[in-house]
C-alpha cells in the first residue's frame, strides 16, 4: 500500500479509542495543557500523557511548551494539519461528548466571565475594528502573527479571517486570558506563544501578515523590533503598525513611524488615524523595500 494509505490506517487505529478520539476533538477546538485535559476527561495524568504521546507519535496532535506548561493541539499547518482536519471533518457535529468536553474546558478556564467581557466590547474600538476588516478585504491575511497580542483583542478579531494565526506576548497571564477568549469565540485556527519581540521563535519568511500590536512606543529600540518583524515576512507580506495616540501626539507618532521604518528599510504607507476626529489609534501598513533609499 502507499504511504498515505498506511498513514490513514494508522490514524484510524489511533482514533479507535474513545478517550483519544475525545482528546483530538477537544484539541481541535483549543490548545490544552495536560492538567486541563486530565480534569476535563476525569482521567489520571499518566493515562492522559500516554494517550497524548500516541496521538503525537502518529501526527494527530502536536505539543509545545509555553512557560511552565506543555500544550497540545491539532497541527495548524503542513501536511499533518491537512490530514488531521480531513479526519476531523468525519466527526459528527451532534456528538454530545464533544460539546460537553468543550463546556468543561470553558468552565475550567473561567471563560463564562470572558464571554460577558466579549459582549461588552468598547464602542470606541469599533472604528478600529472596521479599519482592520477593510485591510483584510483589500488583501488576504494568510498566515498571521500578532506581536504583543495581550489578552487577544485584535487576534480574536482577525484570526477568523486568517489561514492560521499566532499570538505572541511576554505576559503569561495575558496569554491565558487570550486562550479563554478564543475558546469562547469558537476560534480554532489560533495558537498563543511566549516570545520576545526582539528575538521571536519563528523561521524566516513564515508569515504573510505581522501586526505590531501597540508595542513600538514602549520599545527601547523600535527599529530593531521592526527588523525582527520584517525577517518573518514572506515576499509580498505586510506589517501592520498599531499604536494608541491622541490629537496632541498623533503628529509626533507619524514622524516616529517614518523614522523607525526608514531605519528598518521598510516602505511606509501614509498612516491612518482612527477615528479621523479625536483619534485614539494610529494604524499604518509597511512593506519590505529593496534599498533604504526608498524606505519611508
Amino acid at each position: 500500500m502507499q504511504n498515505s494509505t498506511n498513514q490513514l490506517i494508522t490514524h484510524f487505529k489511533a482514533l479507535a479509542d474513545p478517550i483519544r478520539l475525545r482528546l483530538v476533538a477537544l484539541c481541535a477546538s483549543a490548545e490544552c495543557s495536560v492538567s486541563e485535559l486530565t480534569q476535563v476527561m476525569s482521567q489520571s495524568q499518566p493515562r492522559i500523557s500516554q494517550q497524548l504521546k500516541q496521538l503525537c507519535d502518529v501526527g494527530l496532535l502536536e505539543r509545545f511548551r509555553d512557560g511552565q506548561f506543555v500544550y497540545y493541539r491539532v497541527p495548524g499547518r503542513g501536511q499533518e494539519a491537512s490530514l488531521s482536519r480531513r479526519l476531523l471533518g468525519l466527526l459528527p457535529d451532534d456528538e454530545p461528548a464533544f460539546g460537553h468536553d468543550v463546556e468543561r474546558l470553558r468552565r475550567l478556564r473561567g471563560a463564562q466571565d470572558s464571554a460577558t467581557e466579549i459582549a461588552r466590547t468598547d464602542p470606541a474600538d469599533r472604528p478600529l475594528h472596521r479599519a482592520f476588516v477593510e485591510l483584510t478585504v483589500a488583501a488576504p491575511l494568510g498566515d498571521l502573527l500578532d506581536i504583543g497580542c495581550g489578552q487577544g483583542r485584535i487576534l480574536k478579531l482577525l484570526a477568523s479571517r486568517a489561514r492560521h494565526a499566532v499570538g505572541v506576548d511576554i505576559d503569561s497571564g495575558a496569554r491565558r486570558h487570550a486562550r479563554a477568549e478564543l475558546l469562547v469565540a469558537g476560534i480554532e485556527n489560533s495558537t498563543l506563544r511566549k516570545g520576545d519581540m526582539y528575538e521571536l521563535p519563528f523561521a524566516d519568511a513564515e508569515f504573510d501578515t505581522v501586526i505590531l500590536d501597540d508595542v513600538l512606543g514602549s520599545s527601547e529600540d523600535p527599529a530593531a523590533v521592526l527588523r525582527e518583524a520584517r525577517r518573518l515576512l514572506r515576499p509580498g507580506g505586510r506589517l501592520l503598525l498599531l499604536a494608541q495616540t491622541d490629537e496632541e501626539s498623533v503628529g509626533v507618532l507619524r514622524q516616529q513611524f517614518a523614522k523607525w521604518c526608514k531605519a528598518a528599510e521598510l516602505r511606509l504607507a501614509p498612516p491612518r488615524q482612527i477615528p479621523n476626529k479625536q483619534p485614539r489609534w494610529l494604524l499604518a501598513v509597511a512593506t519590505v523595500t529593496d534599498t533604504a533609499s526608498v524606505a519611508a
